[in-house]
């Protein structure tokens, strides 16, 4: 390697990157010990890849493939449906084990996480390497699954590093060997650089990481700004991007979607998916006590092309009582007969924090107010007996509807524990399960049934 060292400290920070190697179809495996080392896949509700094991990514399959076409490259594929409520508590799980090797752990997303392990070779009188071993293969034996660790000066560094080799990778990179890393990584690899900025640097004659941390700050701060300066700094093995230990409470927007199979041009039922969309997303809006001040609706076609409306609302609320005769009057207008949909979603947007209720001039405040203490009996009543307990009644048209692939049911959903209700889980995943479908521990007194796979 030609390139100079870009600095000489080894370990001025030591911040690690968990990544969980094909996140849901190896919780799929660690439930199912039956399907490890087959091809799997998750996502049969949306007919796309929601996930892939590795055995399945050898034959060409990845995420956001359609099912047919998995079924093409690998036919013997096993394809689950998604099952996200186990999915979460596998993610908490992990994030927990982090938690005690060190208390500064992000949530970065459901399969990924950041630690900052700054300090701690005093506490475990070992490196900052043997530290970030331990951890990895703590979560792996305690969850049954593999992850991707990498460890370096920073968190663009570390994840940088974990991605470098997966599955069941780990890379350790110090400050002296930062040259070595970037000059092996190509720009569009960046956390932080897209398709344009990669296309931009490209033409200014850089390939590598490793060439633009060569430019100077100046140059970097006139051509990319602020964001372009803090990756490369952070390139540079500088802390800027802090770990956040806080769990996310502030939202820019709120997205609730759904994707249904078959596809239907049946106006009340795509109607009733859009309003379900929304009673979720108000619902979570409730939850972190903002307000929206604008609401978009869309309906996606099933040749995957979308067509949607925004809407800027009079008084920022999150009352779906109030927002549902909006909703149904912007579904008229984008709506097609005789076109068939796949999918609707709900964007709330320009979220603030929810505030004593200014009326309009024109508003009836009586009326206003009901419906907002309605929203809070609503909530209190569906916390209790479970989510959608009380409904639009739009919605009433999903009921007992043939659901198609989209009824196929999860595991966890077909073996509920004594106690629960098809709306109301405690939050405990069925781990165990022998080779003869046996259930082990918790759910001792259910009754064992295998997974349903649908080759």
């Amino acid at each position: 390697m030609t390139c100079e060292p870009v600095r000489i400290d080894s370990w001025p920070r030591g911040i690690l990157h968990l990544d969980g190697d094909g996140f849901f179809a190896s919780i799929e495996q660690a439930i199912h010990p039956e399907l490890k080392g087959r091809p799997v896949v998750t996502g049969i509700e949306r007919g796309i890849v929601a996930a892939a094991s590795y055995e399945a990514k050898a034959y060409g399959v990845k995420r956001g493939v359609p099912l047919s076409e998995v079924r093409k490259l690998c036919p013997q594929c096993v394809m689950l449906p998604s099952d996200y409520e186990t999915y979460s508590l596998f993610s908490k799980r992990m994030y927990a084990i982090m938690r005690d090797f060190t208390p500064e752990v992000e949530e970065y997303s459901i399969d990924e996480a950041f630690a900052d392990l700054t300090g701690f070779r005093m506490l475990y009188h070992c490196s900052y390497e043997e530290i970030a071993r331990r951890m990895k293969i703590q979560v792996e034996k305690d969850l049954g699954i593999t992850v991707s660790v990498g460890l370096s000066l920073s968190k663009s560094l570390a994840k940088l590093c974990s991605k470098f080799r997966k599955p069941s990778g780990f890379t350790a990179v110090p400050g002296h060997q930062l040259h070595i890393l970037l000059a092996r990584t190509p720009l569009e690899k960046v956390w932080g650089f897209g398709p344009n900025k990669t296309a931009y640097l490209n033409k200014l004659g850089l390939k590598t990481a490793y060439d633009y941390v060569r430019l100077s700050r100046d140059f970097v701060k006139r051509r990319l700004g602020k964001i372009g300066v803090e990756i490369w700094s952070e390139l540079q093995g500088e802390y800027v991007y802090k770990i956040d230990v806080n769990a996310k409470q502030e939202y820019q927007s709120i997205c609730k979607s759904k994707t249904f199979l078959p596809p239907s041009p049946d106006p009340d039922y795509v109607k009733a998916q859009l309003l379900r969309n929304l009673e979720s997303a108000c619902i979570k809006a409730r939850r972190y006590d903002l307000v929206a001040g604008r609401m978009t609706v869309y309906l996606k076609r099933q040749n995957f092309t979308t067509v949607g409306l925004e809407a800027v609302l009079s008084r920022p609320t999150v009352a779906t009582l109030q927002l549902a005769p909006l909703a149904r009057g912007l579904f008229e207008k984008i709506f097609e007969g005789g076109t068939e949909y796949r999918a609707t979603g709900v964007v709330l947007s320009h979220l603030e924090k929810a505030k004593p209720i200014q009326f309009g001039l024109f508003e009836n405040p009586l009326q206003a107010v009901k419906i907002e203490e309605a929203s809070k009996a609503i909530d209190a009543i569906n916390a209790h007996y479970g989510k959608h307990s009380i409904f639009v009644g739009d919605a009433l048209k999903l009921q007992g509807r043939p659901r198609g692939k989209n009824d196929i049911r999860t595991y966890r959903r077909d073996h509920l524990l004594p106690g629960e209700t098809a709306r109301r889980h405690i939050g405990l995943p069925l781990l165990a399960v022998d080779p003869d479908s046996r259930i082990i521990g918790a759910c001792a007194d259910a009754t064992p049934k295998p997974p349903r796979i649908l080759n």
